[in-house]
């Protein structure tokens, strides 16, 4: 299994690796051999904190190691007025009967709270590919589905300045 992940997804990664290894790690392995100078290490809680904070960006760093060695490297570029990657989809849900305006990101940026939507999401999966007009039908499971109608498609670029998700 792999994802896929544009170019930028994996140069942002590789950042905060380097930034992670060269920069955070030290600094987390000093806060460990201080915190263990403070003696009986069964009761001491700086010691506790400091060790949890340095496993955690570890795991952090082995977590972005494999996204980067199982990637499938895409292109962000969408073509025609067909809806793809990056694009702003302005939609109508009709059984809430509410407008809303999204933007199809990869798994590694999506924040549904700023509207960034995945492709590999239910909406993301229906909507690539369609066009402003058309209405489409998102199923979520087998109990839930909607209906939208694609009422606008501001084609759009891969976005460094979007951040990747913490996990």
């Amino acid at each position: 299994m792999y994802d896929e992940l544009t170019q930028v997804d994996i140069d942002k990664m590789r950042e905060e690796i380097t930034y992670r290894k060269t920069v955070l790690r030290p600094k987390l392995i000093e806060d460990v051999q201080t915190a263990r100078a403070f003696g009986d290490l069964s009761e001491n809680f700086e010691y506790k904190c400091a060790k949890r904070d340095k496993n955690r960006n570890d795991s952090r760093i082995r977590y972005l190691e494999r996204m980067i060695a199982t990637a499938k490297v895409i292109d962000g570029a969408s073509g025609g007025d067909a809806i793809g990657l990056f694009d702003k989809v302005t939609l109508f849900n009709e059984k809430l009967q509410k407008e809303q305006t999204i933007r199809l990101v990869t798994t590694l940026r999506q924040n549904a709270l700023k509207g960034l939507i995945s492709k590999e999401s239910p909406v993301g999966k229906a909507l690539l590919g369609h066009r402003a007009g058309e209405r489409v039908e998102i199923v979520v499971s087998d109990q839930m589905r909607y209906t939208v109608e694609i009422r606008a498609v501001e084609k759009g670029e891969d976005d460094p300045s979007l951040d990747i998700s913490a996990y």
